[in-house]
């Protein structure tokens, strides 16, 4: 062997050992998620304060099984003696944020220091965050025309299901969720012939779903108006407005059942437009089938595409976890310190 070989070989070596020991010498602290989607998630957002004195790993609930869920998280959380110096819980928020501790799960979510939530209702809300949903287009189709107006949609969305949707808390945390259950909402505000060119049939169809099920709700809880109001009051305190209520509703409902079937619809137009666009530029035939061939090895699986999307980190759900995270890691108290004195 020669010398420069070995003095590559030692300085790789060297290298290795000294990262090494750079990782061992930083802080581990292991975050604990529901499944194997929120490793990728709760990843993105928490790689943001790794630096030379900490690093997160993130992971499932145990290693010796398969068990996962908010419960389990949670469970390996509180039954941990290393609980906050190096342990935390990344879960989603589902209704029990809303809840407002008026369940045990509710009450450990918004008081345990060591368990952070999407407030959004789970990850797949923020995966569908309108503004980043033309961008999941471009993505898929390589089509970067504008076609739909998705946050126009989504506002639209959300102010005709909002009275609903008050009235499913009000359920809740009244504990009589069995008479207007997450099923019997979801049955209202999904979407039925939704049509890209002419969205507002759709929407029409859905606030008339909604008129008559809120009217229907008034009449079997008559005493129920002010109780109802202060709900609502505390919804819009908690961050949920009539514009963004899309983010608070079940979010696998929202993914599979409204958001996917219009980014597919969308998705097909523009596929559409691009290989029309092809056939008009084609030189010849050949270059047609090969242009052709080439594009649709190019396009990319919607939903594979919506669980990567990672424009959720200009919505507020995101600005609040991160700041939850910041005032877990003391961030910024040593400079705000500085400034009193």
């Amino acid at each position: 062997m020669n010398k420069r070989l070995r003095d590559n070989i030692s300085s790789d070596y060297v290298s290795a050992a000294n990262r090494l020991k750079s990782k061992k010498a930083r802080r581990r602290i292991v975050a604990y998620v529901e499944s194997y989607d929120d490793v990728l998630f709760w990843r993105t957002i928490l790689a943001d304060f790794e630096d030379e004195t900490r690093y997160f790993e993130v992971m499932l609930p145990s290693r010796n099984n398969l068990e996962r869920g908010k419960r389990s998280a949670l469970n390996m959380l509180i039954s941990s003696k290393n609980i906050g110096q190096d342990l935390i819980a990344c879960v989603d928020a589902d209704y029990d944020y809303l809840m407002q501790g008026a369940t045990q799960t509710s009450h450990e979510i918004i008081t345990n220091p060591y368990v952070f939530h999407t407030y959004a209702y789970a990850i797949e809300n923020l995966q569908c965050y309108a503004p980043s949903l033309h961008n999941v287009c471009v993505m898929v189709t390589l089509n970067d025309h504008s076609i739909f107006d998705f946050n126009d949609f989504f506002r639209q969305y959300s102010e005709a299901i909002f009275p609903l949707f008050v009235w499913s808390i009000w359920h809740y945390r009244q504990s009589i969720y069995g008479q207007f259950t997450i099923t019997d909402f979801d049955r209202v505000v999904e979407l039925g012939g939704f049509s890209v060119t002419s969205p507002d049939e759709c929407l029409n169809n859905l606030r008339a779903k909604v008129t008559k099920k809120t009217t229907w709700l008034r009449q079997r809880n008559p005493n129920a108006k002010q109780s109802y109001l202060a709900v609502k009051n505390d919804l819009m305190r908690l961050g949920v407005t009539p514009q963004t209520t899309y983010l608070y509703i079940q979010g696998h409902h929202l993914f599979s059942k409204i958001v996917v079937p219009i980014v597919s619809k969308v998705c097909d137009r523009l596929v559409r437009e691009r290989e029309n666009e092809i056939r008009k530029q084609s030189v010849h035939s050949t270059q047609m089938r090969n242009e052709l061939s080439c594009y649709s090895h190019s396009i990319q699986d919607i939903t594979q595409m919506l669980k990567k999307n990672f424009g959720y980190v200009a919505s507020e759900a995101f600005k609040r976890m991160h700041k939850d995270i910041e005032e877990y890691l003391g961030i910024g108290k040593d400079e705000s310190q500085t400034d009193v004195e």
